[in-house]
């Protein structure tokens, strides 16, 4: 599995996006922020509710040089059937990986083997390729995706501001920390 500040595995699979399938790979996305949301399957309860969320703050995770990529072990012509049938999945306008091997899901420890299926996973690469946060939890647990979104952007920050840390529920333009010194100025 991955961890935290290594380069992630660079693996080719299918998507569906922008109405098509198509092959990509993470090195696609290089210079960017990559957000993975691993979602146990297409066609249920929870993942929609997700995917919506993320849907609607998707402009938000652009604008800081993000790109949001769903995955779970259906296949790409599943992810179309789902995009085409459902009214909340229609907003998606990200790429919704195919992990039908569970590859991927193997790569960043998310994969369930007696089910063939992801946990929820949601994991933070920097534009270098690096892992800078993951977050997983049982399937029956929605993610929130404007938490997903508050740690973006202190991932970004600390990235951008060398020698300063987020504290606690740290939001853009909160107080930093400076190790070794007190709260610093409004950043």
């Amino acid at each position: 599995m991955v961890k935290i500040d290594q380069k992630v595995p660079d693996v080719e699979l299918e998507a569906f996006h922008s109405g098509k399938i198509k092959k990509i790979k993470l090195s696609d996305y290089k210079g960017k922020w990559i957000i993975l949301l691993f979602y146990p399957a297409d066609f249920t309860f929870v993942c929609p509710t997700e995917l919506e969320e993320a849907a609607k703050y998707y402009s938000e995770f652009k604008k800081l040089g993000a790109e949001i990529l769903s995955v779970s072990t259906d296949t790409a012509f599943v992810h179309k059937a789902w995009h085409d049938n459902s009214p909340s999945i229609k907003k998606i306008k990200f790429p919704m990986v195919a992990d039908p091997t569970g590859k991927l899901c193997q790569e960043f420890g998310t994969y369930i083997e007696k089910e063939g299926l992801s946990l929820r996973g949601t994991f933070i690469i920097d534009p270098d390729g690096q892992l800078k946060a993951f977050e997983m939890h049982n399937n029956s647990i929605g993610r929130s995706v404007k938490e997903i979104l508050r740690k973006l952007q202190a991932a970004k920050f600390v990235r951008e501001h060398k020698g300063l840390v987020c504290p606690a529920s740290w939001e853009p333009g909160k107080r930093t920390l400076k190790p070794g010194l007190k709260l610093v100025g409004k950043i």
